[in-house]
């Protein structure tokens, strides 16, 4: 698939003029006193997501104008790929490095294609990216975060705990990481057993994959994703509407695999490793029932109180395998609470966080690059929403309040206090198209938490 950015045309590139709609009047006055006839009669106003075409006067373009809405946003230029003709183009603007980069990345982000089942006309619009070290750099993300949006819309008829792990040895093998796979039964005999609980009655068995890459003598940081291929809810069975986009349940799995893609192919020095405990959560004989106390890796025992909050299930299994370790680092991915989208939308991230210092360097990261999120409380007082009369915790509260936090908290039994730990609650979904944002798959965060771990791991190197 082609990311719709090139290096060094034989041809000079056409101009894209980016033009703020506010500064536009401005603009207008500053501009070319030959093209402001042309702009006047064109309609153009500099609206966010539109251009202009300007003609040379030999059939040709002179050059691009193109509204924006912020100097920030990097996803300004995202809606040309898929609108201007073919030929290479180049950004004619005085932007330092930082908004160059984010404008090819979101460039490129408009470019994608889901092609696995459908043809579809080749976008030959190309953005010159210059010099070779800065294509690279946009290059590395844009390939990370292709991955997220390509594992979650392929649907689970291929994208089964199989398939997931098929996944991650691809990358692996790009990298010259390790995989290892603890599969089906083997879970039980390795005493990772909800992840075995929640996957025992599909007919692909569950596994947990462990991904490792590094120098030992670099700082451990452990990345872990929910991959729940498939959720039917289990016996709590979800509506035909509830499961209709279900497909995306291991997206969690698949932001992991995407970060470590951009970890890796920068080269940060860490020593990374990557645990994805894959399911499938389906209806059978034997599968796990409400009410039904599952053991767990660390000793805690989980009262089911509903079928359908399986990822937090699966992930204390691969949390508390994470922190054996002691590792500098922990963060999960879980497309895990309908709870955080009503209280933050679709569109933002919930983070919750058991450090304030690291908590307040990821949201410095976010605002920096313009890849929002948001963090919610690890409110302590909640957990007695999720005790349980008969086992040490229950994975649901039962009640309409406070679903995120509780999941949250949940979560935290999980991992000691002496271990920094970062969870996103997250849609990994575009329910709307807009301009490098099509409709699908999504990667939510990585922008930023990349950023992040590069100043805090830059030391190491």
């Amino acid at each position: 698939m082609s990311d719709g950015l090139t290096q060094r045309p034989r041809r000079a590139p056409i101009d894209i003029v980016p033009v703020v709609s506010d500064d536009f009047e401005s603009w207008l006055k500053r501009c070319d006193a030959k093209l402001r006839p042309w702009v006047k009669a064109s309609a153009f106003r500099a609206s966010p997501a539109s251009h202009r075409l300007v003609p040379d006067g030999k059939g040709k373009i002179l050059c691009v104008l193109a509204g924006i809405g912020s100097l920030d946003d990097p996803f300004a230029l995202g809606q040309l790929p898929a609108e201007l003709p073919a030929g290479n183009y180049r950004i004619a603007a005085d932007w330092p490095d930082e908004r160059l980069e984010r404008a090819a990345i979101g460039w490129a982000l408009g470019a994608y294609q889901f092609t696995r089942y459908k043809k579809r006309d080749a976008l030959e619009a190309k953005l010159v990216v210059e010099p070779a070290a800065r294509l690279a750099r946009v290059r590395a993300q844009v390939e990370g975060l292709y991955r997220v949006r390509d594992l979650i819309n392929t649907p689970a008829q291929d994208m089964m705990p199989a398939d997931l792990a098929g996944a991650v040895k691809s990358v692996a093998k790009a990298f010259d990481a390790r995989v290892r796979e603890i599969i089906g039964d083997a879970l039980v005999a390795k005493n990772f057993p909800a992840i075995h609980a929640v996957g025992r009655a599909a007919s692909h068995p569950p596994r947990l994959v462990d991904m490792r890459w590094g120098k030992k003598s670099h700082p451990k940081l452990t990345l872990v994703g929910k991959g729940v291929c498939f959720d039917s809810g289990g016996l709590d069975l979800k509506t035909a509407s509830g499961m209709r986009l279900m497909k995306k349940d291991m997206g969690g799995a698949a932001h992991a695999l995407g970060l470590a893609h951009m970890i890796m192919s920068t080269g940060l020095p860490v020593r990374l490793r990557v645990l994805i405990p894959a399911v499938e959560n389906a209806v059978a004989g034997n599968a796990y029932r409400p009410g039904d106390v599952l053991a767990s890796r660390k000793g805690i025992s989980i009262e089911i109180d509903n079928t359908d909050a399986e990822g937090r299930v699966i992930l204390c299994d691969a949390l508390a395998e994470a922190a054996d370790e002691s590792p500098d680092l922990v963060i999960d991915f879980a497309t895990l609470t309908g709870a955080a989208r009503v209280a933050l939308g679709t569109d933002l991230p919930a983070m919750f966080c058991n450090r304030d210092e690291v908590a307040a360097a990821i949201a410095e990261s976010a605002a920096r690059v313009q890849d929002p999120l948001w963090r919610l409380p690890l409110h302590r007082p909640y957990r007695e929403l999720i005790d349980s009369r008969i086992a040490d915790i229950a994975n649901s509260g039962g009640g309409p309040y406070a679903g995120a936090i509780t999941a949250a908290l949940f979560l935290q039994d999980f991992v000691p206090e002496a271990t920094p730990w970062v969870h996103f609650d997250l849609m990994a979904w575009n329910l709307r198209a807009r301009p490098g944002r099509p409709e699908g798959g999504e990667a939510m965060a990585l922008r930023a938490l990349l950023d992040f771990l590069t100043r805090r791991y830059a030391r190491a190197a």
